[in-house]
Order: C-alpha cells, then sequence, then structure tokens
C-alpha cells in the first residue's frame, strides 16, 4: 500500500518549519507575486530559496503557488519569475491557465507543473487534456464527489491531490466574483476580502429601505458562509480512491493551526498505514481540531450534493477551545528551563498544555517565568517576547503552548 502525501500549507517561513516538525511530507505556499494569498506574508526569493532548500535537507517537498489568473501586465515579469522557481529546484508550480502553462513549458522546461484547484477540474477528460499539456498532477475541485475521483483515477495516469480539511470557498473553488464587486479586489488574483462572510439582508426593489432577513433570525443570514471540510474519519476511503496527494488549507490560518492540524492527519494516516482494517478515528483526534479556530465541521460535496445542513445561517465567526500563548524556541535540559516566544498574553499561575511535534501533550502550570534581562516577572504582556520558564517535561523546538478558552470545560 502507499500511503498518500500530506501536504500542508505555509503562509511563512515560520510556517512552513512547522508543519514539517510536525510530518507534512510537502508543504505549498506562495512567493511575493502571482499566488492567490497576496495578504499571507509570504516568500521573498531568499526565503523560498531557504524553505526549499531546508524542506530538501529533510526529504520533502515545496510546491510554489502561481495560480492567478494572469492580466497582461502580469506576464511581463513572470517568465523571470519561472526561470527562478526552477533554478531554486522548487519541487513544482501550482498554476491555473494556460498561458502560464506555456510560459512555464518556454522559459522553464525543466519546472515541474501542477494544476491548481482554481482550474476546477471535475471530470476525467479534463484531467487527462492537462497531463497531454505535460502537468504532473492535478489539484481536483472541491466540488466533486469520492465516487468521480474513483473514475478519474481510473481513466489517467496524471498524480491526483485533492483537499481534506480547511474553509470552504462559495464559487467553484475559489472563482469568486463577489470581492471585486462589493470591494474592488479580485479574489481572482490574490485580493480575496471574504464578502461571502458577510452578513446579508434582502431588499425588495418597490420597497427601498426595508431590510428583510432571508430566513426568519433578527441577525441576518449567511447564505455563502460554509462550514470547514473536515474528512479525517474517511482516509481509507480517500486513499482507496487512489489520491495521491492530500491537502490542508491554511496559508493564512495560525502556526499553531498548521501544526495542529497536521500532527492530527499524520497520527491518523500512520495509524491507516500500520492497520487498514480498523482504521478508526480516535477521540483525542477529535478534541485536537475543536482546539483550534475553526467552523463546525462538514464532508463537502464528497458523499453528495450539500445541502442546508452544510452551511452556518447565523453568525461569521469561528470557535475553539484553546488560545496560542506561546512557541518553544529552544529548551536547556541542564537548568530545565525553555525560552519561549510570546504569542499572547501568559500569568504566571495559569495551566498551560503543551503540543509538540511527537509524543502526548502534557498540562503544567507556569510556576515562574523570567525576562530577557534574568528578572522574574509575572506576565508577558509583549508580543512576541521571549521568557524562559520552567518545564516539567523536556520540550523541543516548536514545541506549542495553550490554555484553555475561558467558558469551555
Amino acid at each position: 500500500m502507499r500511503l498518500p502525501e500530506l501536504l500542508a500549507p505555509a503562509g511563512n517561513l515560520e510556517k512552513l518549519e512547522v508543519a514539517l516538525a510536525y510530518g507534512a511530507d510537502a508543504v505549498y505556499c506562495g512567493g511575493k507575486l502571482f499566488g492567490l494569498r497576496a495578504f499571507s506574508d509570504n516568500f521573498s526569493e531568499a526565503e523560498l530559496k531557504a524553505g526549499i532548500a531546508a524542506a530538501h535537507r529533510a526529504g520533502k517537498k515545496v510546491y510554489v503557488t502561481v495560480n492567478i489568473f494572469p492580466h497582461n501586465e502580469d506576464l511581463e515579469a513572470l517568465p523571470d519569475y519561472l526561470k527562478f522557481l526552477q533554478d531554486s529546484k522548487a519541487d513544482a508550480a501550482i498554476i491555473s491557465d494556460l498561458g502560464v502553462l506555456r510560459l512555464a513549458r518556454e522559459t522553464a522546461p525543466g519546472l515541474p507543473l501542477h494544476i491548481s484547484t482554481q482550474a476546477n477540474n471535475t471530470n476525467w477528460a479534463a484531467v487527462e487534456m492537462w497531463r497531454e499539456l505535460g502537468a504532473e498532477r492535478v489539484v481536483l475541485a472541491r466540488e466533486i464527489a469520492l465516487e468521480d475521483i474513483r473514475l478519474i483515477r481510473g481513466k489517467t495516469r496524471v498524480e491526483l491531490e485533492a483537499f481534506v480539511h480547511g474553509a470552504m470557498c462559495i464559487s467553484y473553488s475559489g472563482r469568486c466574483l463577489m470581492s471585486n464587486y462589493f470591494t474592488g479586489r479580485d479574489a481572482n488574483r490574490g485580493e480575496c476580502a471574504q464578502p461571502c462572510r458577510w452578513k446579508y439582508h434582502l431588499v425588495e426593489e418597490t420597497r427601498p429601505g426595508q431590510y428583510f432577513p432571508v430566513l426568519e433570525d433578527e441577525r441576518g443570514t449567511y447564505v455563502f458562509n460554509s462550514k470547514d471540510l473536515c474528512l479525517l474519519a474517511h482516509l481509507p476511503a480517500l486513499a482507496g480512491a487512489g489520491l495521491d496527494s492530500l491537502k490542508i488549507e491554511g496559508r493564512m490560518k495560525s502556526v499553531h493551526y498548521v501544526a495542529t492540524v497536521v500532527k492530527v492527519y499524520r497520527e491518523a494516516l500512520d495509524a491507516y498505514a500500520a492497520d487498514p482494517g480498523n482504521y478508526a478515528v480516535r477521540a483525542g483526534w477529535w478534541e485536537e481540531l475543536d482546539k483550534i479556530s475553526h467552523r463546525p465541521y462538514t464532508t463537502g460535496f464528497y458523499f453528495g450534493k450539500t445541502t442546508q445542513a452544510d452551511q452556518i445561517y447565523t453568525h461569521s465567526t469561528y470557535d475553539q477551545t484553546h488560545d496560542f500563548v506561546g512557541l518553544v524556541r529552544s529548551f536547556d535540559p541542564r537548568t530545565g528551563c525553555a525560552l519561549v516566544e510570546q504569542r499572547n498574553n501568559m500569568k504566571v499561575g495559569e495551566e498551560i498544555e503543551v503540543l509538540q511535534p511527537e509524543g502526548p501533550n502534557f498540562t503544567q502550570t507556569i510556576t515562574r517565568m523570567l525576562d530577557a534581562g534574568g528578572d522574574a516577572i509575572q506576565v508577558a504582556p509583549h508580543p512576541q517576547q521571549l521568557v524562559a520558564m520552567p518545564m516539567t517535561q523536556p520540550v523541543g523546538p516548536n514545541a506549542m503552548l495553550r490554555r484553555k478558552v475561558v467558558g469551555h470545560a
């Protein structure tokens, strides 16, 4: 049995490092140009080179997004950028446009090409056509069912990738015009304002000024507001359908989100590989996925057409049971103290949970904190402040400290 690749988002160099540490086989990321996450930190050219080199040293891969729908002016700088990706030994460029494919084949013929979910591939003929044009992999649209994936796998030899976890967009795999219409920010060129999460009321033409909720709810309605995709329970079916790569959404998400989701899916895939016939979701995995910022979960289109049960009509907020408060930078076994970079206000006396790349979580109380000058402090209030604190167990770099959200049991 060949296990599918676990592919994680990397919005910046830190998230790339964390995703690989927590068990991803590959990451996808974007440079400062030509990707669909213009408001992510993204990577400078030097950072891309460094990230690709670091991944390759770990025996892992980096795919770089070049998946905008370019206008003529975008094509001026594109050939040099594609050459740069080839020279930097990127494992693939993720594209969605035929013109970009043409330029890539002309200017960077050694650069592997993956076809983005933005290309909306929902049938085997389209997938096979991309293969004939030179693509090594096709990322399938989110809008197809598992049975469609099986059929496509039987009709083509190209690698297949599909999303298994994360946010869902309105319109076919993100080809949304609402952001451009409402704000002038083009979602298809990386600047989505996420208007599908806004609150809407209905206005009838002959009654201007009278606003009616689409549903009978005084708070309005969030008619485009999908639940988050989660296919953790269905990994055997996905592997059996012939997918080569399982993709986690979230280049705009926090480093804590990336670490938690990647670790859950890594453990799940390894458990499936160890005993394929008896795979079952562990209760601890669901608990972990509740600790991060998320909407209620859905299986999306994989097992049939979506219904109103897959939408959230009353709010556009996220839920989570824990807050991310600190990232371990180093640990001194002689003193038993970790050097922690603050990511949220921390206080002496608080109980924290520690998430590590390997092994079970553990909880402890913050008994003492020292600032950079070695002085004892009661509170670490400053963003990214470095503090030293005793740990009850050894911890490694990229371990994460989190505390329970007030009000959650």
